[in-house]
Formats: C-alpha cells, structure tokens, sequence
C-alpha cells in the first residue's frame, strides 16, 4: 500500500503577537523555523495550505507567504511537483542536520496502515472551534451522566484504591458487575470469560493480532464501520464483504463467502477458521437491526460451517422504539460468537472501557497480549465502571437517554422530509446514533460534498469510510449537534448537494 509523506495539522494554540515590535511575518518564520531546527518538523514534513495556516493563525495570506518565501531561501522549506510545501531534505540544512534520522521516512515503512485522509480530517476537524459535527458517532456532552459520574467520584474519594497493577482480565469487581449486567441481555458470563479492554478498539487489535494468522479472511457486512479503520488489514488480514438487507447480512451471499476462504485457508495449510465480524443490533452505519429469524439463521450456519462471529453490541443497548433481540452470544451454546461491549456510546467515550466475553482460552490468550501491550486498563476507571453498574445508574441513566435520543431523531427526520424530500431518500432508525441517507441524483459527488460542506463548518461522514466502492450515501447522527446546529447543518448539507447537483455551464 502506498503512502504519502507526513503531514502536519496547523497548531490553533499559537499565533503571532501583534503586540510586539517583530513584524507579524518574522514571527511566523522564526516559529517555522524553530519548530524545524528542534527536529519537531522532520525533513519531508508537509505543512499545512497557506489557506490553512494562515487561517489558523489570523493573519493575511500575504504576511504567511512573505514568511514562507524567506524560509525558502534558507533552504529550510520546499515546493514540490504535485503541489505542497515540505521541510527541505535537500541542501545546507539536511547537510547540517546529516545525522538526525529522517522521521517523516520512517513513518512511512512502519507496517500499520494510517488512517484514510477524510478520517485524518474529520478527527481533526472535530475540535476545531464553530464546526457542527452531523456525523460524530458520539453523545453531546450535556446527554453524558455527568451528575452520577460526580457521584461515583465522590464516593471514590473515601475508598482506598489500589494503584498498583491489577490481574491481565481486569478488575474483578468490575467484571462480576459485569457478569450480572449481561445477564439483562440473556448472555450468561462468568468473570472468567470476560476480558477487560481499553474501548472496543483495542479488543479487535487484540483479535487481529491474537487470534487469526496473517492472509486470512474476515468476512463482514458491507457496508461496515470496520472498513473505516485499519486494525485487521494492518494485521494482515484481508476483508469480505457480504451484502445486507434491511433484516441484516444475505445468509446466501455469506455461504459462497465462506466457502471461498476455506479455499483460501487450505491453500494457507491453516488450522484456523473463518472469523464473521457483524454488527447485529442498530448497525454502524446504516442503522438496521438483524431480525430475529435472520439471527436464528445466522446461528445455525455459523454451526454448519464451522465459522466463529464477532459480534460488536456497541449500540444494543440504545433502542428507541422497542428492544432488538436478543444478542447472537445469548443463543450460543458451543463457544462460537465472541461478543464485543463497551461504555463509549451509552455513557461515555472518555472512560476507554470496554468488555470482550468468550471461551476462557480465549480471553486468557488476549489478556496475556494486553499485559504486552499496556499492563492493563487503568485501574482508577475500571473502579469507577464497577461502581456505576453495582449502584443502579446504568439502568437510570439509559431511561432518562432514550427519550432525548427518540427526540433528537424525530428532530432530525423532521429536517431531513423538510430540505431532502426531494434529493435523496432514508429510513426510519429504531436506536442507535445513525440515518444512512442515499442521495438519488447520479450526478452528486460525495467526495466533493464533504470537502464543500467542510469549507463550511459542517463535518459529515461519507459514505465510502465505510465501503470503499459506495458513491452515493452518507451517515448522519442525531446524538451530537445541538437543535440548533443540526438545522444550520442540515440547511447547508441540502444546499451544497444541490450546488453541486447542477451541471456546470
């Protein structure tokens, strides 16, 4: 896989001095070159379009590119084919700076994939002041339980805490609490069989690495939130897609799947098996929930063929008109499905906790990579989790969650009937954070959409995050911008996709 050089995001928190006697330009060109003589800018570097920074910096483009200009006749920065200013590898300075080991190169040859530019862009853009985020799959932080968490804190204070290392599974505190919660949903899990993780991610890193040889297969639903991050292809591992309806993945389609990587593993002489990856309940990201009798399929399949399922429950908890069903790991009776939880959705993304529930071979196999890794979840927030299922303000808080998140759905359908009837199409979710929304017109670039409503200050997610070859959706959430940013937001989303609907004269 090809890569590009480094690039730099614009700093927000320093801008030149008005103040002061040093024109504006020299300021800019001594803070370039500082950051340049410390090795914080690398050679090979890109900064940031002179729109960018000088932006970022509230000043004139003009004053910018004197600054630019003088560091070009330094040689401390360069212009390159294609486009782009970099930090010079060439010349005096590289000559000066010989023996300083060339960072931006060795970012390139390490072996996990960087994230996709949009990704790059979007996890930027997220903190930059005024924007409205209509895509963020995440609470607003006036939904988050900040008055129990003040609780839990509080009640914290008086207890003596471990701060040394805890066992490679987590608390066990926290995973009895946890045993019992998922009991709700009709899992049965010891603590033995639960794992503690930093936040879904690290569980699928830890499967990547832990569970499945390099080349093999890991079939999903497509389009899927896995193809948005690299945690398995950077492992080596290559993803299937399998078409879905609206009641979930075509069982159909997924036993050809399987079928061909069987193949694909005999010819690897692996022992290993096939691994499905499904989000069953409010899907990431088109919002649909894999219907009961799919479910049942689906299971009995999986017995057929000998594949295991990762199951990633993320969202199973934030229904809005009725329950799903049950999870896949509540009818599991062989050790087949390993189900995937976490608290960055419900409660919060902050706490970095989540759960991974399997045989307890398995979980003793990750656990050991984890205490590789990182030597455990912090202890501190794995004692703060115990104490919010043990004290009932799971179930409190998801009571008082679901109405607000029903009404900011309705809020944004409302909008969406209002400016998109007539330019694209939907449905109805019934919980979770997402509308898949499909725009019908052929002529409508999602790529330049993004960028022109990013122009603007509005954030949406693209389609083609979350498969590749997809031309013609985007994924909106409900959870995060205010009433009034997601109208704002929405007004121009309707308004830039019409522009660029328009044949150009």
């Amino acid at each position: 896989m090809g890569r590009e050089h480094s690039d730099i995001s614009s700093n927000r928190s320093w801008q030149p001095n008005p103040a002061l006697d040093v024109p504006l330009y020299r300021q800019i060109e001594a803070y370039i070159r500082q950051k340049i003589i410390t090795g914080e800018w690398s050679a090979g570097t890109r900064l940031p379009s002179q729109r960018t920074l000088a932006a970022s910096m509230s000043v004139n483009r003009s004053t910018l590119v004197t600054a630019l200009d003088n560091l070009t006749a330094a040689g401390m920065i360069e212009g390159r084919h294609g486009g782009g200013t970099y930090v010079s590898g060439t010349g005096w300075h590289s000559m000066a700076h010989a023996s300083v080991p060339n960072w931006s190169e060795a970012a390139e040859e390490g072996w996990y994939y960087p994230n996709l530019p949009e990704i790059q862009q979007i996890n930027q853009a997220e903190f930059r002041p005024g924007i409205i985020r209509l895509g963020t799959g995440e609470l607003a932080p006036e939904q988050m339980p900040n008055e129990a968490f003040n609780e839990i804190l509080r009640n914290m204070s008086s207890r003596t805490h471990p701060l040394n290392y805890i066992e490679p599974q987590g608390s066990l505190e926290l995973r009895e609490a946890l045993s019992v919660h998922l009991q709700s949903s009709g899992i049965q899990a010891s603590p033995d069989s639960i794992l503690i993780v930093s936040g879904s991610l690290q569980a699928l890193h830890l499967i990547s690495v832990g569970l499945l040889p390099r080349g093999s297969a890991v079939l999903l639903e497509k389009p899927s939130y896995l193809y948005s991050i690299h945690a398995f292809q950077s492992a080596g591992l290559k993803l299937s897609g399998i078409t879905m309806d609206e009641e979930g993945i075509l069982l159909g389609h997924l036993k050809r799947a399987i079928q061909s990587a069987k193949m694909a593993k005999s010819e690897l002489d692996s022992e290993s098996f096939p691994l499905l990856y499904t989000i069953p309940s409010f899907h990431n990201p088109t919002g649909s929930v894999m219907s009961c009798q799919r479910r049942e399929e689906l299971m009995s399949l999986a017995r057929n063929s000998g594949i295991s399922i990762l199951e990633d429950a993320a969202y199973q908890e934030l229904w809005l008109d009725h329950p799903p069903p049950p999870p896949l790991k509540a009818s599991d009776q062989e050790g087949r499905v390993l189900h995937m939880g976490t608290l960055s959705k419900a409660v919060s993304p902050g706490l970095r906790l989540g759960w991974l529930v399997g045989p307890v071979p398995v979980i003793r196999r990750l656990a050991d990579i984890k205490m590789q890794t990182d030597y455990g979840t912090s202890s501190l927030a794995q004692e703060a989790a115990a104490l919010w299922f043990a004290g009932g303000h799971h179930t409190s808080h998801m009571e008082r969650l679901r109405p607000e998140l029903r009404r900011r759905r309705d809020l944004m359908l409302g909008l969406l009937h209002r400016y998109f009837h007539d330019i694209a199409e939907w449905e109805k979710p019934e919980g979770g954070f997402y509308i898949w929304i499909r725009f019908t017109a052929d002529s409508l670039s999602i790529r330049r959409l993004f960028h022109a409503c990013l122009e603007k200050d509005v954030l949406i997610h693209p389609g083609y995050l979350y498969d590749r070859l997809d031309a013609s959706h985007i994924r909106l959430s409900y959870a995060y911008a205010s009433q009034d940013e997601m109208e704002r937001g929405l007004i121009v989303l309707a308004q830039e996709a019409c522009r660029l609907m328009k044949p150009s004269v």
